[in-house]
């Protein structure tokens, strides 16, 4: 069985308990819809007429996650599961949660939910399904509305003008008339909701395979230069017909990562920032256009970014890394050899190497720079990529040096010596050492 299928059995125990004890129980929200649409769901969410402090009395198991607003987490069988009282909101001052609730019935409990898609219940017993806002008929009509007034939709939570986007693109849905006229006028509240919770949703948008579609709906409307002004402001930035006849940079940024296979968030945003600085260096001469130190003035947009978006540091550093060096393959075949060895051995080759075949594919389709990259990484062994240094900081010490601020050079040296075939044994590294010293060597770390 699998995991789906267990989490689902899971459920459907749950619902005969409540059932049993006399109180109403439904399966609620997504799996509803996923069901509907013929979906394997992930998770599934329960509705009940019972109280949080009788479903805590009825399982063994609970987390009272949410009490004060009707929620508890039963664990059943390694699973956990959301079981919430059927209720009725107040308004919503904060923007995200309701001021005080009501414990209601079914048709109450749909009124006060997002969209309509994500609006039905249904009685896995029984196999009935309750529809109280026209939730299928938008699913034959592929459409996402929200459940009554837009505009109290968006005011209870902004965040749900994100989530439309998100629910539109995954399912390849089409937006309400009424519903994205309200997102257009209520886009610049957005920034009222937390970037933690911007940067979830954004997340899934990301990853998903329409993520392409996801960023164009944003910018159509008007989220876009409220969440990521600086994907805003790449429209109609123009670059190099011969180098990108696709068009503009954000043309050119949401090809590449409609490229991108299975992308981690941070590849993802890897790919969806390397261009970042096109729009702030770009300039014009002699009918030439160029956009100098793009790369590296684009690392450090791109850790402001990740700061605002609450990004983690490991995860901000990979992405300012990946930016830096996006167009490190076109110079892969004049590296020399060491400095090349280093790009292919570091930990996250990977990713940048995903980020220069879409960012090729995005424009001349050229894929002759990853290609040899590729080849290169593929017929060299580990060892000979990153093998162990043949001297330490120790040895240098053994040898009778000083520790001095020239020991990382005199290192960096003899590892680049090493990688590019000059040296092979710990004596020809230790004569090649005392030589050094003898130049006087005063280099610092090198890339």
């Amino acid at each position: 069985m699998s995991s789906a299928e267990s989490k689902k059995s899971v459920a459907v125990k749950i619902v005969r308990h409540l059932q049993e004890k006399g109180y109403r129980a439904l399966f609620a929200g997504g799996c509803v819809r996923d069901m509907l649409m013929g979906r394997v769901s992930a998770d599934y969410d329960i509705a009940t007429s019972a109280h949080p402090q009788e479903i805590m009395k009825l399982f063994k198991k609970t987390i009272p996650v949410g009490a004060q607003f009707g929620v508890v987490i039963v664990v059943e069988d390694d699973h956990q599961l959301e079981v919430a009282t059927f209720r009725s909101d107040s308004i919503y001052s904060d923007g995200r949660h309701p001021d005080t609730i009501t414990f209601s019935d079914p048709k109450g409990d749909a009124l006060r939910r997002d969209f309509t898609i994500n609006g039905m219940f249904y009685d896995p017993l029984k196999g009935e399904l309750l529809d109280y806002v026209d939730g299928q008929r938008d699913i034959q009509a592929r459409l996402i509305r929200t459940i009554g007034d837009p505009q109290q939709r968006f005011h209870e939570d902004r965040l749900r003008m994100i989530r439309a986007i998100r629910f539109a693109c995954r399912f390849n849905y089409e937006i309400e008339e009424r519903t994205k006229k309200s997102v257009l006028e209520n886009a610049s509240r957005v920034l009222t909701v937390s970037w933690e919770r911007i940067r979830e949703e954004l997340e899934k948008i990301l990853l998903d395979e329409s993520r392409k579609r996801g960023m164009e709906l944003l910018d159509e409307l008007g989220l876009l230069v409220h969440i990521l002004p600086e994907i805003s402001v790449m429209k109609g930035v123009k670059q190099p017909d011969n180098l990108h006849p696709e068009g503009d940079v954000f043309t050119h940024t949401l090809l590449a990562i409609s490229y991108l296979k299975d992308p981690s968030w941070v590849l993802a945003m890897g790919a969806l920032l390397h261009d970042v600085a096109k729009p702030i260096t770009a300039e014009e001469r002699d009918g030439r256009i160029r956009f100098p130190y793009h790369e590296s003035i684009g690392a450090e947009m791109a850790e402001k970014i990740c700061d605002r978006l609450k990004t983690s540091r490991e995860e901000k550093e990979c992405i300012m890394w990946l930016v830096k060096r996006h167009l490190a393959f076109k110079d892969a075949r004049k590296m020399r050899l060491s400095t090349l060895k280093r790009l292919l051995s570091h930990q996250d080759y990977p990713l940048l190497a995903e980020v220069s075949r879409v960012d090729a594919m995005a424009s001349t389709g050229d894929l002759a720079d990853y290609d040899f990259c590729q080849e290169m990484r593929e017929s060299l062994k580990e060892e000979e990529i990153k093998p162990p240094r043949l001297l330490t900081g120790h040895d240098l010490i053994a040898m009778g040096l000083r520790p001095s601020p020239i020991f990382s050079g005199i290192l960096t040296r003899l590892y680049d010596e090493q990688l590019e075939g000059k040296i092979s044994t710990k004596e020809q590294a230790m004569e090649r050492a005392r030589e050094l010293v003898e130049e006087g060597l005063k280099t610092g770390n090198r890339d």
